[in-house]
């Protein structure tokens, strides 16, 4: 019936048909980036070599008993380790055996389970090559047809049980086509394939090589081009560009920050700066750094600034200005008053001053600052907080004037005399405004003591009192009754009494 170099023909016209159809779909799909299509359909060629009780083994491929069949499958993904497919397989076996002869069309359909050694754990599910074992069961369906010997064998319309057991290469085209080999063994639960029921079991070998059709579309949550399956970054922003490994954003100057959200995208820079660089490290990009070669300030430009007064030493005119002074914009220190002495440093820094002063006005140009001038208007000395100084005879007069002031007996009542003598008090207070007088009234011990402090009081009031109306200026004058309680005599005696019994002018400023 058949000759070896007859089958070998035909074996290559069926190889040449497979590759050249999976050549003209790859040529239509190359550019097709679509994944986990989990349904694929088959379309295959295969050899069959019987083993039956009537002799020959597997893989002898002799004339008398290896035949073609053909075959279709429909395979369904599950895992990345497991796939399930329905296979069916049509074709003659027969055998030429002396005086034994019979010739069976058989078709089998099997659901068989792959287990896929390209899952990822030994070979990558893109790999080129996919080895893996599969193993299933159905349904064979044979009829037999014998001559000579077997005549009286003859059995036709045979169904059973078919067990399937086989290992194969799947070799990855593009994403839609693969090219599939497999080499397995159908095990019928009948003996009688050869129409002989003796001997061993009947079982024979399929060698197929298939055209596998992957089909479906893969999963884009993002829509950029790349299947999730694929897709590193699947929730990329609509309208960016992708890589089309991995489907994460285009970084052209591989930074790890994309391109979309690069701003500096031709230059490696740093994430925290929107993938621009940084040479001086100061957390300013350098395309908005002032002073990129030398670490800065974020809120000066990227600049220094070594005396800290908030202006770049680029722009400071003053560059070593004390720490806390207030600067202009220039970075020197502020000077309101414009009299060069720095607020910092001025006491007066809204008056202008003397730098010899600290900055303060000398009105009257003794020396003395107005602040600390008690008579800022007359030049004085410093003893006197910047006041005249009073001439000791002055004051010696003064005090003349205080021991002869004197009362009516038991009263507040000036003696004409003392008013004369307060007349000149009151001259002396007028060339000198500033100065200040201090009115002290004592007694001695006769009497009742809160009455005596009492009636002192009165008296230095009257002559306040008396000071005012000549025209001195109340503010000037301060009035203290002591009573007994100073005395500078002794009480026991009536000259001691009487020197007891004083006024007492004290001047100040």
């Amino acid at each position: 019936m058949f000759n070896q170099n007859h089958i070998i023909m035909n074996y290559k016209q069926l190889l040449r048909g497979i590759f050249a159809a999976a050549l003209l779909l790859q040529f239509f799909s190359v550019s097709a980036q679509n994944a986990d299509q989990k349904w694929s359909l088959g379309l295959h060629g295969a050899i069959i070599e019987p083993k039956t009780s009537l002799g020959d083994q597997f893989f002898k491929f002799t004339i008398n008993s290896t035949t073609f069949g053909q075959g279709l499958s429909l395979n369904r993904y599950l895992n990345k380790s497991f796939d399930l497919g329905l296979f069916g397989l049509t074709g003659k076996m027969s055998q030429e055996l002396g005086a034994y002869n019979y010739s069976d069309l058989v078709f089998t359909m099997d659901l068989r389970l792959r287990y896929k050694l390209y899952n990822g754990y030994i070979l990558n599910d893109e790999a080129c090559i996919g080895p893996y074992l599969t193993a299933g069961v159905g349904a064979a369906h044979a009829t037999v047809d014998a001559t000579g010997a077997s005549e009286g064998r003859l059995k036709e319309g045979i169904n059973q049980l078919d067990l399937y057991a086989g290992a194969g290469i799947r070799f990855r085209v593009n994403e839609y086509v693969s090219i599939d080999w497999q080499t397995g063994v159908h095990m019928p639960s009948d003996n009688t394939w050869d129409a002989n029921t003796n001997g061993d079991k009947d079982q024979f070998l399929e060698h197929s090589l298939g055209l596998i059709l992957n089909l479906g579309e893969g999963k884009d949550s993002d829509g950029d081009g790349v299947s999730d399956r694929h897709d590193k970054c699947p929730n990329t922003p609509a309208g960016v560009k992708v890589n089309e490994d991995d489907g994460c954003p285009l970084d052209r100057d591989k930074d790890g920050v994309a391109d979309y959200q690069d701003e500096c995208p031709d230059v490696a820079g740093v994430p925290a700066l929107k993938g621009c660089p940084d040479k001086d490290n100061d957390g300013v990009a350098d395309k908005d750094d002032r002073c990129p070669d030398a670490p800065g300030l974020m809120n000066l430009g990227g600049c220094p600034d070594a005396d800290a007064d908030g202006v770049a030493d680029l722009d400071d005119k003053c560059p070593e200005t004390k720490a806390g002074y207030k600067v202009d914009a220039t970075g020197c220190p502020m000077d309101s008053d414009g009299d060069g002495v720095v607020n910092e440093e001025d006491d007066c820094p809204s008056i202008k001053g003397l730098a010899f002063l600290k900055g303060c006005p000398d009105g009257d140009g003794d020396g003395i600052a107005d602040k600390d001038d008690k008579c800022p208007a007359v030049a004085g000395i410093k003893a006197n907080n910047g006041c005249p100084e009073i001439p000791k005879e002055i004051v010696t007069q003064i005090t003349k004037i205080a021991s002869k002031i004197f009362f009516e007996t038991g009263s507040d009542k000036l003696k004409s005399g003392s008013k004369t003598q307060l007349d000149d008090l009151a001259d002396i207070l007028s060339k000198y405004p500033e100065a200040k007088l201090s009115v002290e009234g004592h007694t001695d011990n006769t009497g009742n003591p809160e009455k005596n402090v009492q009636l002192s009081q009165k008296r230095c009031e009257s002559v306040k009192n008396y000071l005012v109306s000549k025209g001195i200026d109340a503010n000037r004058l301060s009035a203290t009754g002591y009573g007994d309680t100073k005395p500078i005599a002794d009480n026991k005696t009536a000259d001691g009494r009487a020197k007891n019994r004083r006024v007492e002018l004290k001047t100040q400023y």
